[in-house]
């Protein structure tokens, strides 16, 4: 027999498992107390029978989910992610997954716990936010696994919440125009029309160079982005090969940036120099970046004087996109222009505004097919 089970207390179980055998025929052994029903105990010990069948069995080892996030994000976070992923996944570790789960030892960490765990936070925080904690742990799990700490993942066998969208904000045309003429004569004007005409993210907005716009062929390449750490403005290359890209400019647009691009060479004479190529297009007076705190709340406060509600800087984005579906524009050339990874998540994204097109099409067609005529059927003999 390859592995038994015996109820050691009321609901507690213990495993036996044979692994092999030592160097002098004695069995190797590994032993597992579940506690719950007899049908969990059950399941375990097909996970590890399985495990053994197919090679990917690891001997338990006594480390604990803290100690494995402390590895993990010092080994293959630090050098894989971003720095804004890393300090998204050490924020959301130390305050929630942490305080509940560390104290676990992996060879310990069954799926109800972690199905629990996912219970109790969704009394507290959102489904989507709970989601991703749900994929911070189980990237986590993954990288035990690869290396033989765990023989098989614990998240995949519970089921994480399903995040609920919230209702997407994209302004109307009518608010666009209000915006615009709003913000007309504000500092922040510039980039908020560029924003809107682009559909750039912001902090690819506050990186752009003047050496990043092509007047000729009427294009912005995006090659660098512009985030804020620990209080210091921080340029960082884009994310994704995706993210990096060239994205086109509408007609206006370049000749709103030419007639800009004038006024601040006549400002940097003002001020004895010269304008320079790797200068920031969108800067403070003295051409030192602009803080992303400072742009979200003035645009804040001039959505208030335009009697805008519950829009955000990041709307501008979803409006350009809308605005160009609206416009007939295809769902692939806005997916590159948004730096999107597939025309598929874009189509995801935008699905309500896609879906309400239908009318739209179908007055297209009604308008090319003629009208249909009775009096063409005859009767079959």
């Amino acid at each position: 027999m390859r592995g038994n089970i015996r109820q050691r207390g009321k609901n507690s179980w213990q495993i036996q498992v044979y692994t092999g055998k030592e160097p002098g025929g004695k069995h190797k052994r590994h032993f597992e107390t579940i506690r719950g029903t007899k049908g969990n105990a059950q399941r375990r010990l097909r996970e590890l029978l399985t495990s053994l069948d197919q090679a990917i069995y690891a001997p338990p080892v006594k480390t604990t989910l803290a100690t494995l996030f402390k590895e993990w994000l010092a080994g293959y976070v630090k050098t894989n992610c971003s720095i804004r992923t890393q300090e998204s996944y050490q924020s959301t570790i130390e305050h929630h997954l942490l305080p509940v789960l560390g104290h676990i030892q992996l060879k310990d960490l069954q799926p109800p716990m972690i199905q629990a765990y996912y219970g109790r936070a969704c009394e507290k925080l959102s489904s989507k936010s709970v989601l991703y904690h749900h994929r911070i742990l189980k990237h986590c799990l993954k990288y035990a696994v690869r290396q033989g700490y765990l023989g098989r993942n614990p998240c995949d066998l519970v089921d994480p919440p399903k995040a609920r969208q919230n209702p997407m904000r994209t302004l109307t045309p009518d608010e666009v125009k209000t915006l615009l003429g709003v913000a007309s004569g504000n500092q922040f004007y510039p980039i908020i029309y560029t924003a809107v005409s682009t559909g750039l993210r912001q902090a690819e907005l506050l990186g752009l160079r003047w050496r990043d716009v092509d007047f000729d062929s009427r294009s912005i390449s995006v090659c660098q982005t512009l985030y804020k750490r620990c209080g210091v403005c921080e340029f960082h290359e884009p994310k994704t090969s995706h993210s990096k890209r060239c994205v086109s400019m509408t007609a206006k647009l370049t000749g709103y940036l030419g007639e800009y691009k004038a006024e601040r060479e006549s400002l940097c004479l003002h001020l004895g120099r010269l304008l320079k190529p790797d200068d920031l297009i969108f800067s403070n007076g003295d051409g030192t970046p602009i803080d992303p705190g400072v742009l979200s709340h003035n645009f804040a406060r001039i959505l208030k004087r335009a009697g805008i509600e519950s829009a955000r800087f990041h709307d501008l984005r979803h409006t350009f996109a809308s605005l160009m579906l609206l416009r007939g524009a295809k769902p692939k050339v806005i997916s590159e222009a948004l730096g999107h990874a597939s025309v598929g998540f874009t189509m995801e994204v935008y699905a309500h505004i896609i879906a309400g097109m239908q009318s739209e099409a179908m007055a297209l067609l009604d308008g090319v097919l003629p009208p249909g005529n009775n009096g063409n059927l005859t009767a079959e003999n």
